[in-house]
């Protein structure tokens, strides 16, 4: 996937930036398939190491750059309600479901 794709940040909202298409896209597609669909989510640490596994090798060789990726991208998804972040200590994430 060639090109461009606009995200957003839950913590800045109106506030939007470019990214890479595919790497976007990639990434999303980890989380999605690596985030439970009901509570208890997954911490930042456990999300990340979930990610690493379903991550392309020929993008994220070794899980490089695999980190700034994943917060861009949860921070994209929860700011379009597709990730909802979990009020606990450690914070936890998972799907919006329905």
């Amino acid at each position: 996937m060639a090109g461009r794709v606009t995200i957003e940040n839950v913590n800045h909202p109106g506030r939007s930036s470019t990214v890479d298409a595919g790497m976007y896209q990639a990434m999303r597609t980890a989380m999605l398939g690596a985030l439970p669909a009901k509570a208890p989510g997954l911490t930042q640490a456990e999300m990340l190491e979930a990610l690493k596994r379903g991550l392309p090798e020929e993008l994220f060789p070794g899980g490089d750059k695999a980190g700034w990726w994943a917060k861009s991208v949860q921070l994209d998804l929860e700011a379009k309600h597709v990730v909802e972040r979990e009020r606990t200590t450690p914070l936890r994430w998972h799907r919006v479901t329905g």
